[in-house]
Order: structure tokens, then sequence, then C-alpha cells
């Protein structure tokens, strides 16, 4: 699995993800490019670049010319609503985790990587048009409940038959709110979600 090779390869950069859960995360979008599907890679909530620099890397080690988009604010955390309370996550405040975009490119030229097309801006106001169509796979990394919810919202039209959707935190005690929007999601759907260490991973039916 070059899943494999590129971790012991390259550093993980920040502490916002671990080997585990990257692992995971690759090994799902590398199983479909086994498979030899197509379609467009999406990140909702790239933060410095972490996951975005491994999932490039897979995607050059597989010769996909498939898009890759990532969103983020890149303005930190948003206010949490009553859904992501909890006693667990009081270091998680408004403008937490905070990442110039120019911080995201500087990762990927010091990689030598080809930079994803980047947009900026809160989910909520991102626009329909701004997402690909024929999403293949996408990892939603939004920490709370609406911010999860909104990324939904957007990449559910435009799924890919066979995709696969990664929800980051869905197991995390300290933040209640990315479970609760992907389960309101996922009932509405009739998808069903396998936690993995701390991610909610979602196969799409083949046939929608």
């Amino acid at each position: 699995m070059k899943t494999t090779q590129l971790l012991q390869k390259y550093p993980i950069i920040s502490d916002q993800v671990d080997q585990r859960e990257l692992s995971v995360l690759l090994q799902e979008l590398e199983r479909l490019l086994v498979q030899g599907q197509k379609g467009a890679v999406v990140e909702f909530g790239c933060y410095i670049g972490t996951t975005s620099l491994f999932i490039r890397r897979l995607l050059d080690a597989y010769g996909s010319s498939d898009e890759f988009h990532v969103y983020d604010s890149f303005e930190g955390l948003p206010e949490k609503t009553a859904q992501d309370q909890s006693v667990a996550g009081d270091q998680f405040v408004a403008g937490e985790l905070r990442a110039p975009r120019r911080t995201f490119i500087e990762h990927f030229k010091k990689a030598g990587l080809a930079l994803p097309a980047i947009h900026k801006g809160w989910f909520s106001d991102v626009s329909p048009s701004d997402v690909p169509d024929d999403i293949l796979f996408a990892f939603l990394d939004g920490d709370y409940y609406q911010s999860i919810a909104d990324s939904l919202r957007l990449v559910t039209p435009k799924l890919h038959p066979g995709a696969v959707v990664v929800i980051d935190d869905y197991a995390s005690e300290a933040l209640p709110g990315a479970a609760k929007a992907a389960d309101e999601w996922a009932r509405q759907h009739g998808y069903a979600i396998r936690s993995v260490a701390s991610l909610g991973v979602v196969q799409i039916p083949a046939v929608l």
C-alpha cells in the first residue's frame, strides 16, 4: 500500500491528526484509486495542510489528474452552538486553530507539490458552484455541528455513486457536534456510519 510508504517517508506537520487517523483516511482514498475510480476530491477544513499534503501525494502516486479542492475560513474556529457544548472541549474557542492561507501555500511549495484549488471562507458562505461535480472522496474536518452540517449539505448532491465521505472527530468527546450533524445526515439519507479511530466513514451506495 502506498499509504504506508508515504507515512513512513513524510512527517506529520501538526498535532491535529495522528498517524492512525491519517492512515485510515488515506487507505479509504487509496482503495478507490486502486479500483480505478475517478472523481473529485474535496477537503472541508484544511488548517495548515497536513492531510492535504498527504492526499496530494497519494493522488500523485497513482497519477491521478482528478480535481482536488480545499475549503477553509483560515480564521480558526467559529463560535460554538448548543450542539457543540462539552466539558471535555473547553479548549476549543472561537479563533482557535487559526492559520493564514499563506501558511498552507508555503507548506505545499516547500514540499514541491501542486496546490489544490483553495476556497477561503466559512462553509456557510460557500456556493454550490464552488464545489466540483462528481465527488469521489470527501474529508470533512469542520469540528463543529454547523460546519459539518454545512459541508454535508454542499457535497451530498454531488457525490459520485460509490463515493466515500470521512468525517473527522466523529468519535470525539470534546467535539460532539460533528457526530450529531453526521448522524442526522445519515438517518436522513439512509446511510451507515462506520466509526474508525476518531473518524466516521460512510460508503455511499454504488447505485444512488
